[in-house]
């Protein structure tokens, strides 16, 4: 097998180990699962990975690129920090109840206090979100389009935990809360600690 070919096979088992990991739980998984949702034999997937923590690690750590690393792609060209505050909002939130990736961030956190390695994924995640909205916060403060209620710290702090507290209400299917409402809601505290109305041209 090629290296490339080689390399293609970690990531569909990494994308099979996602999907099992939200169909059957990271504590419930199995070897047979995975190896299910690739179509694959049990021996085949050991084949890349002889230990199935490792995948499943994997797994999640691909699952958090979306809500960091893809989000400052995301906003990598927008200037204005008013549509980048704005554009980073509504990133982070699920796309709907079934979305795959938040379902995969739930059950993470759901294990994590039992497990150092999940905790510390969600630790470095959580800190990475709150540098990304500090950043734009301050560099909106320097330029003169916010004017912060309190310290940037504070204020990403509190971002990043409405970001979670919405999107595990979208996950859990409450009635009134869709992912336009939680961006709303959400601006509106960010509108009060920027003392910016947060208006876009989009």
């Amino acid at each position: 097998m090629t290296r490339k070919r080689r390399a293609d096979r970690r990531l569909d088992l990494i994308a099979a180990a996602h999907r099992a990991i939200i169909r059957h739980g990271t504590e419930g998984v199995h070897l047979t699962h995975v190896a299910e949702e690739a179509g694959l034999t049990s021996g085949a997937v050991l084949y890349h990975y002889p230990q199935l923590g490792e995948l499943l690690v994997e797994a999640h750590h691909a699952g958090l690129e979306r809500f960091h690393e893809q989000r400052l792609r995301h906003v990598g060209g927008v200037r204005d920090p008013v549509e980048k505050l704005v554009a980073i909002v509504r990133s982070g939130l699920p796309r709907g109840p079934d979305d795959p990736d938040v379902r995969l961030l739930n059950e993470l956190g759901g294990v994590a206090p039992r497990n150092r390695t999940y905790a510390l994924l969600l630790t470095t995640l959580y800190d990475r979100q709150v540098s990304m909205y500090q950043s734009v916060l301050e560099t909106g403060a320097a330029l003169g389009s916010f004017t912060l209620s309190c310290d940037s710290l504070v204020v990403a702090r509190n971002l990043v935990a409405l970001e979670g507290a919405y999107g595990y209400r979208i996950t859990a299917r409450h009635p009134v809360i869709g992912p336009d409402e939680a961006a709303e809601l959400i601006l509106a505290y960010a509108r009060i600690a920027t003392n910016n109305p947060l208006k876009t041209t989009g």
